[in-house]
């Protein structure tokens, strides 16, 4: 989004030290700097001020910068208290720019995806921005907005939470018009403490809509479900029981882990295939279909951009290695819930062997112990052999290693027609076997 320096002073309560030089996005990370940008420098494990003269020489056009701590740079400067504070502000001077098509998406499993999904069907329809990857916090949710383009007729913004009232922190900035809520699991417990907690933390988003906006809820899990009596805005159901507003029938799964099914809704019905991977895509692509139809999305052009919706990097992903092993690389993050739906995607992939490289699901609280041997039984019920890379509590009847180099050594044996699922929480890194599998 365009503003000149002033606008971007005057929206942060800023000095603008400098020329008035005209401004195109924001960002955080120098080494990504474009022309034209405003550099942001957040003062966290380190001073992003260290970092202007590098922005500079990506070509940003100006900088944020604390008080007092103006580097010896040519760079128009916008003096601030606090850097990251005047982002979210910047975030919703932008959003006073756009339109009332704001979705925001949160839950504990499949925002990600589901905001994927839904940014591929609305923009068969309208000039659509999402947020990257899984840019939902308070500091890559005002970075959508800022970057959205001014022609930008729809958005979608993931929300996510590391405690109570960081949702409605986000809200605040986006001011959705739309909120999704995937699900509510019992992830993140060593931050929430229980799952009761999750859930208040979750609907924070659909209190913050406004009366004539639109709640879409998960009809399948009794705690979102419950969101509605949270909300004074409509309410559109979505799941696979037939009572939902939006709901499937007809599930079918593909060899390359792709759905299809009928889709029902107030709009019609039409079939539907989806592009992304995996059975449980299929209440993703649900809410997306309650989002999109609501704002006006024709139902015989949500097929196209279900199927030609593209998901952020690590999810799913499979690929058939030069040595014919097929690997399900969804190496992103982890829970409990969405490893149970990784491992049943593997047990689906017609193979001769099926090997899950599994790194910690992190964050669970009291319960990790056992929600890791959960997982173990889990896979051996389903035929499959567990290497554990550094995670003890997987049990014994899973075989342990303690790192990638390691795990990458017992999975030379792997032959032609063998399939391996690489999933693990994001500090596992574990898409390094992915990428050393596919050489």
């Amino acid at each position: 989004m365009q503003f000149r320096a002033s606008e971007v002073a005057a929206a942060v309560g800023g000095r603008l030290v400098g020329d008035d030089v005209p401004i195109d996005g924001a960002g955080i990370d120098s080494r990504s700097a474009t022309a034209g940008q405003l550099f942001v420098p957040i003062v966290a494990a380190r001073d992003g001020h260290e970092f202007v003269g590098a922005a500079a020489a990506g070509g940003a056009a100006a900088y944020l910068s604390s008080e007092g701590s103006i580097p010896d740079v040519t760079l128009p400067a916008i003096t601030v208290t606090d850097t990251a504070a005047a982002l979210a502000d910047l975030g919703g001077a932008a959003r006073d720019r756009l339109p009332d098509r704001v979705v925001g998406v949160t839950g504990s499993v499949g925002k990600t995806s589901t905001k994927d999904l839904l940014a591929g069907v609305l923009a068969t329809t309208y000039r659509t921005t999402a947020s990257e990857k899984s840019f939902n916090n308070e500091l890559g949710l005002p970075l959508t907005l800022a970057n959205a383009p001014d022609d930008t007729e729809a958005v979608v913004v993931e929300m996510g939470a590391r405690g109570i009232g960081h949702i409605d922190l986000l809200c605040g900035i986006a001011r959705p018009t739309v909120g999704i809520i995937t699900r509510v699991e019992g992830v993140h417990l060593e931050l929430f403490g229980d799952i009761e907690s999750v859930a208040r933390a979750k609907g924070e988003l659909v209190e913050a809509l406004p009366v004539d906006g639109l709640a879409v809820l998960n009809a399948d899990h009794a705690l979102v479900a419950a969101m509605a009596d949270r909300t004074d805005a409509g309410v559109l159901t979505f799941g696979l029981t037939p009572s939902a507003d939006i709901h499937a029938s007809d599930i079918v799964i593909d060899d390359q882990l792709r759905a299809s099914f009928r889709l029902h809704s107030p709009w019609g019905e039409t079939d539907i295939r989806l592009g992304a991977r995996g059975e449980h895509q299929v209440p993703n692509a649900l809410a997306a279909v309650a989002a999109a139809g609501w704002l006006g999305v024709p139902v015989d052009e949500m097929a196209g951009g279900l199927l030609g919706a593209a998901l952020s990097g690590l999810r799913m992903e499979l690929v058939t290695t030069p040595s014919g092993v097929t690997v399900l690389n969804d190496a992103y993050n982890a829970n409990p819930t969405s490893m149970a739906a990784a491992l049943q995607s593997l047990a689906a992939l017609d193979a001769r062997r099926r090997v899950a490289v599994l790194g910690t699901m992190a964050e669970l609280g009291a319960d990790s112990a056992e929600q890791h041997a959960a997982i173990a039984l889990r896979a051996r019920d389903l035929g499959i052999d567990v290497i554990a890379v550094a995670e003890p509590d997987y049990g014994d009847a899973v075989r342990h290693v303690a790192d990638v180099d390691a795990a990458v050594a017992v999975l030379a044996d792997l032959q032609a027609g063998d399939a391996v699922l690489v999933k693990g929480s994001r500090v596992a890194a574990l898409e390094r076997v992915a990428a050393a599998l596919d050489r």
